[in-house]
């Protein structure tokens, strides 16, 4: 072989290995893309839960109606009114560890209106403490308070939304508006608040849609289903270190002696129900930790056989060294340097594509992604480790040929 012709093949070799060693990084941007991804949206969605949670209320058991067909509706009716308010001062005199009770009562309203405009509305009959157990706060005027449920006050506390349509941005505290055929009294505006969410099928309104009006008005002076029960909701807030899980079991048995058996209603504990999503995230990110982790296999294998045919085509190569002092050290270094350094390289660029993936599933899909050093030191680490141990084989290989036998290689 002349020298052009031992320079061109030695070019050509150089080039095939280094597009082998691209599309082998490839493998590893992927994987480590793909772990940063779905550790970004698996801490988002969970970061998600808890700021749901919070608004359930991790110290609250709620007993909500059930929604049963009509006929088997009359047929609980015959033996049970349905939640009350019965139900709730029962439950804040047997059970203990009770700090307070609150009922809701959802309006269908068919009319929301005022003299300059209309708006579509959530109608809520709530006691004077629902803002505590919501969180919710007040930009203008007051909430509702005792008084108006003991006198069944006509008066309302509105959302950021309704207070838009209805009044648009001037003064809404002493407006009346119309409610079906009710007329009420604004006295008070929220604070503008989140959107509105759902969390293991509890669905959470957002407040700047809502219309709150005092359970008793609510109760009496608007029209109601005949079959469905007084009221929609009983929230139970408990006093602190007290296990909601076991209340709710205490609720239970009361409920059933008061319903005298009757299904008409269930209990909700959201501190389960995060549990449950802790658990079922925790499944997702195995499952996509092992997908991933899939991907980086097969990138360590790409470069174990990238590096297997280096040893081959570089036998000359490494004779040669061998021949001028390299120890067998030497060499094994060498190769093993150089797949820790594909893999390093793939894992950076896959932290790129990691980051990219997150944000554009968060401006696709309107999913909270959270990138933590974390997931970017996991998945960096992982394929730095499979990518120096695909290449210990070949060093040792490479490492274990004869200096004679490789400088004849052809």
């Amino acid at each position: 072989m002349n020298p052009r012709e031992a320079f061109l093949s030695a070019a050509g070799n150089l080039a095939a290995h280094k597009l082998r060693s691209a599309l082998t990084m490839l493998g590893m941007i992927f994987g480590v893309g793909a772990v940063i991804a779905m550790l970004s949206i698996g801490a988002g969605a969970e970061q998600q839960a808890l700021g749901t949670i919070e608004r359930l209320g991790l110290r609250n058991v709620l007993v909500r109606t059930r929604d049963l067909p009509e006929q088997e509706a009359k047929e609980v009716r015959q033996k049970s009114l349905g939640v009350s308010a019965r139900d709730a001062a029962a439950i804040a005199d047997a059970v203990p560890g009770v700090e307070l009770v609150a009922p809701r009562l959802a309006i269908e309203p068919w009319k929301v209106l005022s003299a300059a405009g209309k708006t579509k509305a959530t109608v809520l009959g709530v006691s004077a403490r629902h803002a505590e157990l919501a969180q919710l706060h007040v930009a203008e005027g007051r909430f509702l308070d005792a008084l108006d449920e003991r006198t069944h006050a006509q008066v309302a506390v509105i959302g950021t939304g309704v207070r838009r349509d209805l009044f648009g941005y001037g003064p809404a505290v002493g407006q009346v508006f119309k409610v079906n055929d009710v007329w009420l009294e604004v006295v008070g505006v929220l604070a503008a608040a989140g959107e509105a969410a759902t969390f293991q099928g509890v669905s959470l309104g957002t407040p700047a849609s809502e219309v709150y009006i005092p359970v008793t008005t609510a109760e009496r002076k608007f029209d109601r289903p005949p079959l469905e029960a007084p009221l929609d909701e009983i929230v139970v807030r408990l006093k602190p270190g007290v296990d909601p899980g076991d209340t709710a079991r205490v609720i239970d048995e009361l409920m059933t002696r008061l319903h005298t058996g009757a299904d008409d209603y269930e209990i909700v504990v959201p501190e389960a129900l995060l549990a449950e999503s802790r658990r079922t995230q925790r499944l997702f990110n195995v499952v996509m930790g092992c997908i991933a982790g899939i991907s980086l296999l097969v990138g360590g294998i790409g470069i174990m056989n990238i590096m297997l045919a280096t040893v081959l085509e570089r036998t000359r190569e490494i004779g040669l060294r061998r021949a001028v002092g390299a120890r067998r050290g030497d060499i094994r270094f060498q190769f093993v340097v150089e797949s820790f350094a594909i893999s390093l390289f793939g894992g950076l660029m896959g932290i790129v594509v990691g980051l990219a993936i997150a944000r554009g599933v968060a401006l696709y899909a309107g999913w909270e992604t959270v990138v933590t050093g974390t997931a970017i030191v996991l998945a960096t680490g992982v394929a730095m480790a499979v990518g120096l141990a695909s290449g210990i084989y070949p060093a040792t290989r490479a490492a274990a040929l004869d200096p004679i036998e490789a400088l004849r290689w052809e």
